[in-house]
């Protein structure tokens, strides 16, 4: 997990609180498939699997930079998918999902901030 190698308690708790709202974002993206299908949609158990991503040990503050642009973008890619949209619920789910991509980059940029003020 990305938090567990920034190495300072502050910005890992900051990293944790977004783990947990996007697995929030993946409940509602499988709400999202329900609504849309008229069925309930469950995941099989491949689709469930964590896949595992390789990180170094280590994670200094650079990596935070990029992290700000992509969770900003992903706020832009839900809107724009929202409007588009022709159920409202699916479309408030994805305006739900993309208010707090911008909540996830203030986020990453006070990792940003801990760990270059550490360094």
């Amino acid at each position: 997990m990305l938090a567990d190698r920034v190495h300072n308690d502050e910005a890992a708790s900051l990293l944790r609180k977004n783990a947990v709202e996007e697995k929030g974002h993946a409940r509602r993206l499988a709400r999202m498939i329900s609504i849309k299908n008229g069925e309930e949609w469950v995941p099989t158990a491949e689709v469930e699997e964590l896949l595992a991503v390789p990180l170094p040990d280590s994670i200094d503050a650079e990596l935070f930079s990029a992290v700000v642009k992509g969770e900003i973008g992903g706020d832009a890619s839900y809107q724009k998918w929202a409007d588009a949209e022709t159920n409202e619920e699916v479309e408030r789910l994805l305006r739900l999902n993309g208010r707090e991509e911008t909540i996830h980059a203030g986020r990453a940029q006070q990792v940003y901030d801990i760990l270059t003020a550490a360094s």
